[in-house]
């Protein structure tokens, strides 16, 4: 078997996968190649990450071996954080993370629209206004029409009993989208040769009973979810709870479940379904050749040598290469497993500037128990690879401007409902469709297959063992301000604190505050000169209000050799998803308020995690963090207030004790403010 490998150069290739590609084991590719005679679709949808039915998704998935995906139509931005104090657009980074981890466990697919989490809403009309229905409709309508599921379920009612504005916003969106998919006269700028009308052929509700709210009836579509799959070892309520519990910001750790577990469908729209989702809908692969040699690369796989099931597995790609219902990218997945093929591509820093030469290293291996050759070249260099020897080919690309580390929908300044998304095609994707990757390219008698790895950079952590990172591009000088408002009160001048951070080496230059007229900055720039990568400074600048004004926006420049950039950093850091670098606009609201304020020592108990006591602060107030040890210890009586945190009383198992003390301290003249428990 002759085998050619071709490595190219980094591209702005489509890649979604942040981290180093996973191989599949030989019981995982005798799933797949199962999954190879399925052809069928289904998309869940909902308003935010954790409301998707995580078991229903990994049995579609895994057991019934449709293809699988949930469209959560916003980022999950305005929940609570029980992990840190990242809120609003850092906390939707957060959950997008945990949101893709889970999808790696239960093999769904994931999606997303425009739509921003803004906080909880009592009505879908109250949400709709505030998202703007159509533009939200125009997303569902759009991954639809892409996706192409044959079912679409809901995880809410249209109603009251969806217990959230949002929730029932999504069972609106979803009915309404399953309509406008297949109407060519709705949202025809989205058509083109690549994107055409769709029909599902039924949309249906998954009704629950959980929260004291039972919405199942004997009458509905039953369906037994819990599984046993032996291959993987587990059913599927175990599954879905290891990918619930990704959701750690929200609290979600679910204990496995075992045995047999139900879940319910009432009808929506469409074709009703009386014994199966699927009734009426063939999903099988209907092209008898490709079957029968399905059939038999099934009979004969070998789990203990999976390789040898290459030659009718390219055969197999060579007789599907013109069916368009058929699942090309796994069959070409089981095809680099069954090889035993391994690629990575590492850069030696995890962080470059724009302008910058990043120096890529492409290590590569195969490894099959049947005799193969391999030989691949990069920019005209040509390499040999040999069975079950690392080899290794370098190059180099350059950092754009246009590269640089921001999520798309992040890119520009967006108001309360939805994101500003200027690119049609970026619609519904979770992370950047468009980043910089290398393109394996590869030949295995005469098959092409590709695969485009994300750039990484891969360090080993004495106690973790090895560990990847994504690449970060990022602007030569970055100024970060320490909060994204300002309060001034009794328009006194407030000190502003300002960190820079270069990038790269030799980096001089000046920041720059732009205020609007009458605002004063003083001074009114400071320079810098950084020498090395990764130096630092801390600038102050003492800002004045205009006379009459109220609010203003400022906005901070960097002025590097005649280019000006305007970004901050920062770097989100939580074992249990990839580390997030964000460069967003350097600005910060400035509001002007005239306070008169009783007391002035706070007490603040840390709950959940949240930026109140930094308000507190900017209103004038001496605030003190006691924790549960420190309560019980101090003397109260010498602060003017406690307040404590949000959730404080769910998530500290220390603070029913210092509930009485609390309590002494309310009855002897303090005051006490909670914030939200549930």
């Amino acid at each position: 078997m002759n085998i050619k490998t071709f490595f190219l150069a980094a591209l702005l290739l489509p890649c979604f996968v942040k981290a180093q590609r996973q191989q599949l084991n030989s019981a995982e590719i005798a799933q797949g190649i199962a999954s190879l005679s399925v052809k069928g679709s289904v998309l869940y949808m909902a308003a935010h990450p954790d409301d998707e039915n995580t078991r229903l998704l990994a049995y579609l998935a895994k057991e019934a071996k449709v293809r699988t995906a949930y469209l959560s139509l916003t980022r999950g931005d305005g929940g609570q954080n029980l992990i840190g104090n990242e809120q609003a657009e850092l906390l939707g980074q957060i959950r997008t993370h945990e949101l893709l981890a889970a999808r790696k466990v239960d093999g769904a697919e994931q999606f997303f629209s425009r739509a921003n989490d803004f906080g909880f809403s009592k009505t879908s009309d109250e949400t709709f206004k505030i998202w703007g229905k159509q533009q939200i409709l125009a997303d569902a309508v759009w991954v639809i029409r892409k996706f192409k599921p044959d079912v679409i379920i809901t995880r809410f009612p249209e109603d009251a009993r969806a217990g959230h504005g949002h929730h029932a916003a999504s069972a609106i969106i979803a009915r309404e989208a399953f309509v406008a998919a297949a109407d060519p006269k709705q949202f025809p700028e989205q058509l083109n040769k690549d994107v055409t009308v769709w029909k599902a052929t039924r949309i249906l509700w998954n009704t629950y009973n959980f929260g004291g709210n039972n919405t199942t009836a004997p009458d509905q579509l039953k369906m037994d979810v819990g599984t046993y799959n032996p291959l993987l070892g587990k059913n599927y309520g175990e599954i879905a709870a290891i990918s619930r519990t990704n959701h750690k910001s929200q609290g979600f750790g679910s204990a496995l479940q075992r045995g047999e577990a139900f879940d319910y469908f009432s009808h929506t729209a469409g074709e009703p379904a009386k014994v199966s989702l699927f009734d009426g809908i063939n999903i099988s692969v209907s092209n008898k050749e490709v079957l029968d040699l399905l059939n038999q690369i099934q009979q004969q796989y070998k789990v203990s040598q999976p390789s040898a099931s290459l030659p009718e597995l390219l055969k197999l790609k060579k007789l599907t290469a013109k069916e368009h219902d058929f699942n090309h990218q796994l069959l070409d997945e089981l095809i680099i497993a069954c090889a035993g093929l391994w690629a990575e591509a590492i850069v030696p820093e995890v962080n470059y500037a724009v302008g910058d030469t990043i120096p890529v290293t492409i290590n590569a291996i195969y490894r099959t128990s049947i005799p193969v050759k391999i030989s691949g070249q990069l920019n005209g260099k040509k390499i040999d690879l040999q069975d079950n020897r690392l080899s290794s080919m370098k190059y180099s690309v350059r950092a754009e401007k246009s590269a640089i580390t921001q999520p798309y929908y992040l890119k520009k300044e967006h108001p309360i409902g939805y994101y500003i998304i200027d690119k049609q095609d970026e619609i519904g994707y979770p992370e950047n469709p468009n980043g910089l990757t290398a393109k394996v390219q590869f030949s295995i008698n005469g098959e092409q297959l590709e695969v485009n790895l994300p750039l990484l950079f891969k360090s080993t952590d004495p106690i973790k063992g090895e560990q990847y990172q994504p690449l970060v591009v990022a602007p030569k000088v970055t100024a970060t301000l320490s909060d994204q408002a300002y309060l001034f009160v009794n328009r006194q001048p407030k000190a502003i604190e300002v960190n820079l951070k270069s990038f790269t080496k030799n980096a001089s230059g000046e920041v720059v505050p732009i205020l609007p007229a009458g605002w004063k900055s003083s001074p009114e720039k400071i320079s810098f000169n950084f020498t090395q990568k990764g130096d630092a400074q801390l600038v102050v600048f003492t800002i004045t209000p205009a006379a009459n004004s109220t609010s203003a926006v400022l906005n901070l420049q960097v002025k590097i050799a005649g280019e000006t950039e305007s970004k901050g950093f920062r770097t989100i850091r939580y074992e249990h998803i990839p580390n997030i670098n964000l460069f967003p606009n350097a600005t910060a609201k400035l509001e002007v308020a005239d306070l008169k304020i009783g007391g002035k020592r706070i007490a603040y108990i840390d709950g959940a995690g949240d930026l109140v006591s930094n308000a507190l602060k900017q209103v004038g107030y001496e605030v003190v963090h006691l924790n549960t040890s420190q309560v019980m210890l101090n003397d109260l009586s010498s602060f003017d207030a406690i307040v404590t945190g949000v959730r404080f009383f769910n998530v500290n198992e220390e603070a029913k004790n210092v509930y009485t003390k609390l309590m002494d301290y309310v009855k002897n003249g303090g005051v006490l403010l909670e914030q939200y428990n549930v």
